[in-house]
């Protein structure tokens, strides 16, 4: 995939992420709540730092929102995604470049761990399907805006079974993949309205990037205050 190498790279971090996630799977973390007065149990170290909890996100740990997106709960986990992951990218990568690629996955993944924040900050949460999401929410976006329907382009009900499957079967995180969805989404149809601006497509991909990047710091922000709003007494 020499067309595509932000995605063999995004695959790669993820599976030597994984393998260091079962080195250190023996340890078990247990973390206060900060609310309840409960506790919870992290099978793995590096899940204990880095998974994407709320009271912690609340304590100080912002890095949660980001590292919890290259981290997987089990080896069928990691699979499934990097096989999304990778026919997305394949697709995409070679018609849009690696840049515009990259800040739709990251502004993904950040809308993503938003999401979670937003629905449901008290559920250890993590995996890299939010960032996923959001290419596909991207790609109907483009091809809607190419002329090309929801249902004609293929990914459309793609797209829909795995929001049904999302919202019927337990333990899957709706505002993760919500959120991806719409963040990636979103920053496509900024992409194609600002490619339709002359004053803004002579400028190259730079505003672009200046708008993905304020909404990227944006979206951690908000979700770092809206964590710290509902768990004032963690810290």
């Amino acid at each position: 995939m020499q067309t595509a190498p932000l995605t063999v790279a995004l695959i790669a971090v993820n599976v030597v992420v994984y393998i260091l996630q079962t080195r250190g799977a023996n340890t078990v973390v247990a973390m206060d709540s900060g609310t309840t007065g409960g506790s919870q149990l992290v099978q793995g170290s590096v899940d204990g730092h880095y998974a994407l909890w709320g009271p912690m996100v609340s304590s100080g740990e912002w890095w949660r929102l980001l590292t919890a997106g290259f981290l997987h709960a089990s080896v069928i986990h990691l699979g499934l995604n990097m096989l999304s992951l990778f026919f997305l990218g394949r697709v995409m990568e070679p018609v849009l470049g690696t840049l515009r690629v990259g800040l739709i996955y990251f502004v993904s993944l950040a809308a993503g761990s938003l999401g979670v924040i937003v629905a449901e900050p008290d559920a250890l949460t993590l995996g890299a399907s939010g960032a996923i999401f959001g290419l596909a929410g991207a790609l109907l976006v483009i091809a809607n805006s190419r002329g090309i329907g929801i249902m004609q382009s293929g990914i459309g009900p793609v797209v829909l079974l795995n929001l049904a499957i999302t919202f019927t079967i337990p333990g899957i995180s709706i505002g993760g993949h919500v959120g991806g969805l719409a963040g990636g989404a979103a920053i496509a149809y900024v992409m194609i309205e600002l490619e339709k601006r002359r004053r803004f497509s002579r400028r190259g991909p730079a505003p672009l990037v200046a708008i993905a990047v304020a909404a990227f710091v944006g979206m951690l922000v908000i979700a770092v205050a809206l964590a710290r709003s509902k768990y004032p007494t963690v810290g």
